[in-house]
This record gives C-alpha cells, sequence and structure tokens, in this order.
C-alpha cells in the first residue's frame, strides 16, 4: 500500500527537538521529501535525504523563506523550558512562541498549505482534579494559575488555528493536538531546562547522590513515549480535514515517585538515596486527559507502556549522551 506521505514535501519546524527529530525519522521510512528547520542546534538525524535550513521562526522573512512550496507542515518548534524557569520567568515563552506561532501560519497559509497540524498542550485547561479532562473544557475558566502564562499562550494559538481552520472563506486544514508529558530519545536532558521524566532518567543514569526530586513526588502525570506521539501525529494528518482538537495521551496518570521507582528498577540502582524537596517548584498537582476523542477520531491509541518507554529512553540515553555521540542515524 502507498504511503499517505510518499513524495509527499513536508516541513518539519523544529527538526532537532525531541518529537521533531523522532517525526522525521517516522517521515524518512514513509517516502516523504523532508524539510526540516534548525535553528541554535545543530541536525539529530543525520541523512541525505533530509533538507536542513537554518532559520528563525520568529521572523516573517524566513517562515516565508523555508514554507514555500511545502505541502504539509508539522509545526513541532517551540520555545520551553522545565518549572523552574516557568517559575522565575513566567513570560519567558509567551512572546517567541506568538511570534513564531503567528509568523509560521500565516507564512504556510500564504504559500498553499494544505494541513498544518500544531503541537498544543494541555497547560491550557482549567483544574480538574484527578478526572480526566476533555477537549471542551479547554476555555472553561482560567488555567491553572501556575501554568497562567503558558496556559493563555496556549488558547491564543488555538484560537488562531481554528481562524485558519475554519474561520476563513477559504480556510487551511489546521490540526491542533494537545500531548500530555511526551519523553523519549532525543529529549532535552539539560539540568536547567529539561521536563521530569528526562531529569529523572539522567540523575538515576549518572548515579548522582543524593537523587534530588523537586516537590513532594506526588504530582500525577500521564507521560506518553516520543514514538506513540508520532503514530498520533501521522494519523492526524492523514485522517483530519477541517479544524480539530485532539487530546493524546497514555490514558494513564503515574505519580513522580512511580516513574522514579521504575526507573531506578530498570536501570538496577538498588541504593539509590533520594532526597524530596518540596521549596523546589512542581506545577499542577494532578493533569490527565480523556482519550477518546483520539480513538473515535484517529483510530489512536498509546501502545507503549511506562517501563517499555522508559526503557527504550534509558538505553539510548546511555549509548548516546553517555557516549558522548551528537546524533544518530534512521
Amino acid at each position: 500500500m502507498t504511503s499517505f506521505f510518499q513524495n509527499e514535501l513536508v516541513l518539519v519546524a523544529g527538526g532537532t527537538g525531541l518529537v521533531g527529530s523522532n517525526l522525521i525519522r517516522r517521515l524518512l521510512a514513509e517516502g516523504a521529501i523532508v524539510r526540516a528547520t534548525l535553528h541554535r542546534r545543530p541536525p539529530v538525524i543525520v541523512d541525505d535525504r533530509i533538507e536542513y535550513v537554518h532559520a528563525d521562526l520568529t521572523n516573517g522573512e524566513d517562515c516565508r523563506r523555508v514554507l514555500t512550496g511545502q505541502k504539509y507542515v508539522f509545526m513541532c518548534a517551540a520555545n520551553t523550558s522545565g518549572a523552574a524557569a516557568i517559575a522565575s520567568t513566567p513570560m519567558v515563552h509567551v512572546t517567541p512562541n506568538v511570534l513564531m506561532n503567528t509568523q509560521t501560519f500565516e507564512a504556510a497559509y500564504d504559500a498553499g498549505v494544505k494541513k498544518l497540524l500544531w503541537l498544543s498542550s494541555t497547560t491550557g485547561y482549567p483544574p480538574s482534579d484527578d478526572r480526566p479532562i476533555k477537549e471542551g473544557e479547554m476555555f472553561e475558566g482560567e488555567p491553572v494559575d501556575a501554568y497562567y502564562f503558558t496556559g493563555w499562550l496556549t488558547r491564543f494559538t488555538e484560537a488562531l488555528c481554528r481562524m485558519y481552520g475554519e474561520k476563513l472563506s477559504k480556510p487551511m486544514t489546521t490540526i491542533v493536538l494537545r500531548p500530555t508529558s511526551i519523553y523519549g530519545p532525543n529529549d532535552d536532558f539539560e539540568p536547567a531546562t529539561s521536563h521530569v521524566t528526562p531529569a529523572l532518567v539522567r540523575k538515576v543514569v549518572e548515579r548522582q547522590h543524593p537523587i534530588e526530586v523537586w516537590g513532594a513526588g506526588e504530582d500525577v502525570r500521564d507521560v506518553l513515549y516520543v514514538d506513540d506521539m508520532v503514530d498520533a501525529m501521522v494519523a492526524a494528518m492523514e485522517k483530519v480535514d477541517g479544524y480539530l482538537a485532539i487530546n493524546i495521551g497514555l490514558g494513564q496518570g503515574y505519580s513522580v515517585t512511580e516513574i522514579l521507582k521504575t526507573i531506578l528498577e530498570i536501570d538496577g540502582h538498588t541504593n539509590a538515596e533520594v532526597v524530596f524537596d518540596p521549596t523546589k517548584p512542581s506545577m499542577i498537582p494532578i493533569r490527565l486527559v480523556d482519550t477518546n476523542k483520539a480513538e473515535a477520531e484517529l483510530g489512536f491509541r498509546a501502545t507503549t507502556g511506562l517501563r517499555e518507554g522508559l526503557e527504550k529512553t534509558i538505553k539510548w540515553y546511555r549509548e548516546y549522551v553517555q557516549s558522548g555521540s551528537s546524533s544518530d542515524t534512521p
């Protein structure tokens, strides 16, 4: 059977990040003609079939240059960081991401792109306690206070997606996926910017003593392995026409303590000293998402469980990060 992406022009904006780099690998396997943007980081996936283009997507001229001639666009580029940066500089993501998204969407529309997929997040949702939150609740009440800035940034960009996908006289199919906490190979493991799962992987594999955990370890997250995220993105691009916003998650929550315990077991670290620091910033206590719409609309259900995903991530970290290798090939 011929792939949906066979010989199609596909842009991956943000080709060096966790999602973008793993998506590129999948698109090459699907026979796509891949163009990917680079900003500050060098290529992660090294392959002559990829056209890498250096661009600052906050600049409209750069956006127009990289979008020219493209048919499908995966908008994976974003200015992101961990809880510490958000707590100390809450506006850190707002201005660059507003510029990046508005300029990229406008350039895509002007270039006649057929479909654009934007990676949203769950930060825009209001509090939902311990129940899985549904897509229709995004604008019902304020975002959680810890996510106020990124939450409203998320909501603004989703509204922008709806404008392009539904409100213009000649709309452009614009798909919004709201993933939970994604992790896996090519993740950000830097201490200042990493999210909780890669941060814990790094601390365990490097045998940090003690292993410091921010918060009390009770925060609950739906953690999604990156290959599952890529499956959802490919399915959405193939099946959706028009505007649609969908949650993407594993469909199960784990506490930070449970994630850490699993990493310790996988890596055989039996005598770790773990210290919880409740004075350090954490975010929302519980965030779970309802994944029924993803299954109904996309036929998507995550298949990689927590232990399997962490095993793959730890293996990759040892092979490429500890060994000092800066990139890998498909």
